[in-house]
């Protein structure tokens, strides 16, 4: 089977692009690096001829709102357009757990925009909803940061190893369209500012933790069902804890 992994160079498409290769299927990596641009469509079309199934895991190069909005805008508009002239038979696109829930944050509201184009099209598809990667714990701890203190929200978050993200998306690209959602998470839930104490304290980082039920998410306003699994849904949870993956971190 020809599968195309738009963002195959990234976190999650690199580890889905070697499964992919190990399992005997054949794998186009489409990125600006490998001259596939969804932006500008630049070998779109070359790269799609005779794909089966095309995995869309590629990430806007900037945060800003206008920025966010734009990329999601028009990199799945062209996407979907050369699929379709290409008759791909199943469109798989990796989210975000609790998008809809996110609506304040310009990121999530471009997040948004590329599922609905996706939903809208005729291609069988499947979106998966991910809840936050263990490797996000950085950067979520310097965007909370004022000289040596760390505010964050106290929600509660449910967060998944890249690996159980990447085994998600190589069932899901091998398996049937499911024409909609489905959501992956971790095996264990966190208040965001404990998770991140530990991360810190894994990494003998000297900043202090401070948890504020009012402090803000990138811009959004939390609650303990915004970063978790959708309740009334079964979720996929992944079988790396955080401590684990904190052990390979710091080995």
């Amino acid at each position: 089977m020809k599968v195309v992994v738009i963002g195959g160079t990234g976190l999650i498409g690199s580890k889905l692009v070697a499964r992919l290769k190990a399992a005997g299927h054949e794998v186009v990596v489409g990125s600006p690096n490998t001259g596939v641009n969804t932006i500008t469509g630049e070998g779109l079309d070359a790269a799609l001829a005779g794909a089966s199934v095309v995995v869309d895991v590629a990430n806007s190069p900037s945060f800003a709102d206008e920025a966010v909005m734009t990329f999601f805008t028009t990199s799945g508009r062209n996407l979907l357009a050369a699929e379709a002239k290409a008759g791909v038979k199943h469109h798989i696109a990796l989210s975000v757990v609790g998008t809809e829930r996110l609506q304040a944050s310009g990121y999530f509201r471009g997040k948004q925009v590329q599922e609905e184009l996706i939903k809208a099209a005729k291609i069988p598809y499947t979106i998966v909803h991910s809840t936050q990667f263990f490797e996000f714990a950085g950067g979520i701890a310097q965007s909370s940061t004022v000289g040596d203190e760390v505010t964050l929200p106290t929600a509660k978050i449910q967060p998944i190893s890249s690996d159980d993200v990447a085994d998600a998306m190589f069932d899901a690209t091998v398996g049937q369209p499911l024409n909609g959602t489905q959501e992956i998470a971790g095996p264990e839930a966190f208040r965001l500012h404990e998770l991140i104490a530990l991360y810190l304290d894994a990494k003998k980082d000297p900043r202090h933790v401070k948890g504020d039920p009012a402090a803000l998410y990138f811009g959004a306003a939390l609650d303990d069902a915004t970063l978790v699994p959708t309740a009334g849904r079964t979720p996929r949870l992944g079988k790396v804890t955080f401590r684990d993956w904190l052990a390979t971190q710091t080995a």
